[in-house]
């Protein structure tokens, strides 16, 4: 299991578009991806557009995703990238 801290520089935060790539991504991987937010009071699935949506995490925000499974460095490179490549928009 690994785990990284993202700092969230989207200007909209994780709206629908962002929510919607990273749990697109998050699916193509074996592991269990799951973040926290709110400075750990919140936690969702990663592969869940919904959860991450309901999360309501900001421009600004930090959010820790743990990777739990054998693609876990894979996942963590590949998502870590889509974050701060401000997922493509």
């Amino acid at each position: 299991m690994i785990s990284r801290k993202f700092l969230i520089r989207n200007e909209d935060g994780l709206h629908l578009r962002p929510a919607g790539k990273l749990s697109g991504l998050a699916l193509n991987y074996h592991c269990r991806i799951t973040f926290q937010y709110a400075d750990g009071e919140g936690n969702g699935d990663a592969k869940s557009v919904l959860s991450i949506l309901a999360a309501g995490v900001r421009c600004g925000d930090e959010i820790e995703l743990t990777f739990d499974g054998p693609d876990e460095e894979a996942a963590m490179k590949a998502i870590g990238e889509l974050i701060e490549e401000n997922f493509e928009e």
